[in-house]
C-alpha cells in the first residue's frame, strides 16, 4: 500500500463518519474527530517510518550499486589503460622491426646494386677484352687466308720452275761430261787421276765447312742448354724458397701486447716448440712491436697456423695441449674452407659432375699463385674464355669449361710431389678418369702444336688471354712499358729491321723486315738472334715469342 493510498482511506473515513454522526452532539462529533486525527497521526508516523525506511533501503541499495559502478568503472578503466599500454608497446616494437626491417632491406638493395654494378663493369670490360680479341684474331684469320692462297700460286710458280730445273740439270750434265771429256784430252790426265785430284780439292773444302758447322753446332748447344738452364732454375726458384720470395711466404700475426710473445714461448721453448711440430711452419718472434711472423712456403700450412695462433691469442690458454686441440680443429676446418672454394670455382666455372678429390684440389689451387696471379681464379677465368671460344667454333662448350678448369690442377700439390705441373696434372686427370679431350689440354696448354684435339689449342689460348692481360700479373705499369719499350728497341736494333711491335702484353714481339735487305733465309737466322739478344739483356716472366714477317710486295702500272 502506498502513502496516497493511505491518506485518500483516511479521508474517505472522515468524511463518513462526519455524515452519519452529524445529528449527534457536537462533543461527541469532537471526540471522533480526535481520535481520527490521532489515529491518522499515528498511521502517517507509521507511513513516514515506512516511507524512510524504504527511502534508507533505497538509498543504500543506491550508493552499493553507485559503488559497484565506479569500482567495474575503475576495472574497465585499468584494462583499458593496460590494453592501450600494451597496444603502444605492441605498436612501438612493429614500428622499430619495420624500421630494422626498411634499414636492412635498404642495406641488401644498395649492397645488391654495386654488387650488379660491378658485376655489370667486369661483364663489359671483358666482353670488350674479348671483343678486341676476336676482331684480331679475325684479321689473323684473313691474313693467313690470304698467305695461304699467295703460297698456292708460289706453289704453282715453283713447279713451273722445278720443270725448268729438271730440263736445265739434264742439260747441265750433257755439258758436263762433255766437259771432263774435254779437260781430260786438256790435262791429259785419266779419269781416276782427275777424280783423285778433285777429291782431294773436295776434302780440304769440306774440312774448312765441317769445322764451320761444328762451331754452329756448339754455339746453339751452348745456348739451347743455357736456355733450358735458366727454365729450370727459374722453376726451382718458383717451387722453393728464396729469399725474393718472402712476401710470397709469410704472414704477420697482430698480437694485444708484447707480453703474449713470452706466453707464446712457453717456459723453456715448450709451447713454440710444440707449434712448429704440430704446423710445420716456423713462428718468428722479433722485435716488431705487437706482432710475431709465420714462415713457410705451404700457403695451407700457412693458413692454418695463422688460425692456431689468432685462435690461441684469442682464448689466452697456450699450452702444448691446447695447441694440439687448435692444430686439429683448424686442420678439419680448413679442410672444409678449401672443399667449399672448389665448389665455388666449379659452380662459378659452370662445371658440373667433379669428384670430390678434384674439388679438395681445385680448393688447394685458392693457395697457390703464379706471378703473383691467383691460380684458382686464372683457372676459373680460362674456363669462361675456353667455353666462349668453343660456343663460336660449335663444339662443346661444358666440356671445353672443364678443359679449362683443370688445365693448371698439377700446380695444387706440384710443391708437394716431384714432377712438373703438366705431369702432376696429367696422373691427376687419369688417376680421377677425366675425359681424354680434359688429359690432352692439360698436357698440351703449352705447346698446343702438339696437342690431339682442338680444346687444348683453345685452352692454351685462353691461358695466354688471361695471363698476358696487363695487371693481371704482379708488374709495376712503368717496369711493363719499360720491358716493352726495350723489347722493341732490341728487336730494331738488327740491320733490315725496319719496325717491331711488342704484342701479348710483351710475351710475343712482332718484326718487320725489309724484303730487299733480308731473304728468307736470314729472315729465320735473324728471329733466333733477335731471341738470343732477348734473353741476354732482359729479364722477363714466361717466354717471349720472336715473328719476323717478310713480304715483297711488285707493283706494276698500265697505261
Amino acid at each position: 500500500m502506498t502513502v496516497f493510498s493511505v491518506i485518500l482511506a483516511l479521508l474517505v473515513g472522515l468524511v463518513g463518519g462526519y455524515v452519519t454522526g452529524f445529528p449527534r452532539g457536537r462533543q461527541q462529533r469532537q471526540v471522533l474527530e480526535d481520535s481520527a486525527v490521532k489515529e491518522a497521526q499515528l498511521q502517517a508516523e507509521q507511513i513516514r517510518a515506512a516511507v524512510q525506511a524504504e527511502a534508507g533501503r533505497v538509498r543504500q541499495d543506491a550508493e552499493a550499486e553507485a559503488a559497484r559502478s565506479r569500482q567495474d568503472a575503475e576495472r574497465q578503466r585499468s584494462e583499458a589503460s593496460k590494453l592501450l599500454q600494451d597496444a603502444s608497446e605492441r605498436a612501438a616494437q612493429m614500428v622499430l622491426q619495420a624500421t630494422s626491417q626498411r634499414d636492412q632491406l635498404l642495406q641488401d638493395a644498395a649492397r645488391e646494386r654495386e654488387s650488379l654494378k660491378t658485376e655489370r663493369a667486369d661483364t663489359r670490360r671483358e666482353r670488350e677484352d674479348l671483343g678486341r680479341e676476336i676482331e684480331r684474331l679475325n684479321r689473323r684469320a684473313e691474313q693467313l687466308d690470304t698467305r695461304g692462297d699467295k703460297l698456292d700460286q708460289l706453289e704453282e710458280r715453283l713447279e713451273h720452275h722445278q720443270e725448268r730445273l729438271d730440263a736445265d740439270e739434264a742439260q747441265l750434265q750433257d755439258k758436263l761430261r762433255q766437259a771432263d771429256l774435254k779437260l781430260y784430252e786438256v790435262a791429259g790426265l785419266s779419269a781416276e787421276q782427275a777424280r783423285e785430284q778433285i777429291l782431294s780439292h773436295l776434302d780440304a773444302e769440306l774440312e774448312e765447312e765441317k769445322a764451320i758447322r761444328v762451331k754452329a753446332m756448339i754455339e746453339r748447344a751452348s745456348a739451347e742448354a743455357k736456355r733450358t738452364a735458366r727454365h729450370v732454375i727459374a722453376q726451382a726458384i718458383q717451387r722453393s724458397a728464396s729469399e725474393t720470395s718472402a712476401a710470397m711466404s709469410v704472414s704477420v700475426v697482430p698480437i694485444p701486447s708484447d707480453a703474449m710473445k713470452g706466453r707464446i714461448i712457453g717456459r723453456e721453448g715448450r709451447n713454440i716448440r710444440a707449434f712448429e711440430s704440430l704446423t710445420g711452419v716456423d713462428l718468428i718472434i722479433d722485435d716488431t712491436p705487437e706482432a710475431v711472423i709465420l714462415s713457410s712456403f705451404n700457403p695451407v700450412r700457412r693458413e692454418v697456423a695463422k688460425h692456431v695462433l689468432e685462435g690461441l691469442v684469442q682464448d689466452g690458454r697456450i699450452h702444448p695441449t691446447r695447441i694440439e686441440e687448435m692444430v686439429h680443429k683448424a686442420q678439419d676446418e680448413m679442410k672444409a674452407f678449401i672443399h667449399t672454394q672448389g665448389e665455388e670455382a666449379a659452380i662459378e666455372a659452370g662445371v658440373l659432375g667433379l669428384k670430390p678429390g678434384i674439388m679438395q684440389l681445385l680448393g688447394r689451387m685458392y693457395f697457390r699463385t703464379s706471378y703473383g696471379q691467383n691460380v684458382l681464379k686464372h683457372s676459373v677465368q680460362v674456363a669462361h674464355l675456353t667455353g666462349i671460344m668453343a660456343s663460336e667454333l660449335g663444339l662443346d662448350a661444358s666440356l671445353a669449361r672443364r678443359a679449362g678448369l683443370m688445365h693448371d690442377v698439377g700446380k695444387s700439390i706440384d710443391r708437394e710431389i716431384e714432377g712438373t705441373h703438366v705431369e702432376i696434372g696429367i696422373n691427376l686427370g687419369r688417376r680421377f678418369s677425366e675425359p681424354p679431350e680434359v688429359i690432352d689440354a692439360i698436357a698440351h696448354h703449352h705447346d698446343p702444336e702438339n696437342g690431339e684435339t682442338l680444346y687444348s689449342v683453345l685452352v692454351a689460348a685462353a691461358d695466354a688471354i688471361s695471363a698476358a692481360r696487363p695487371g693481371a700479373r704482379r708488374e709495376e705499369l712503368e717496369s711493363y712499358i719499360k720491358r716493352l719499350e726495350a723489347l722493341e728497341q732490341i728487336a730494331v736494333s738488327f740491320p733490315g729491321v725496319s719496325s717491331a711491335y711488342a704484342i701479348q702484353a710483351g710475351r710475343e714481339v712482332r718484326v718487320i723486315v725489309s724484303p730487299e735487305r733480308v731473304s728468307d733465309a736470314q729472315a729465320t737466322l735473324l728471329a733466333r738472334e733477335i731471341a738470343g739478344r732477348v734473353e741476354q739483356d732482359m729479364e722477363y716472366p714466361g717466354q717471349v715469342q720472336v715473328t719476323v714477317v717478310r713480304e715483297l710486295r711488285a707493283t706494276g702500272v698500265a697505261k
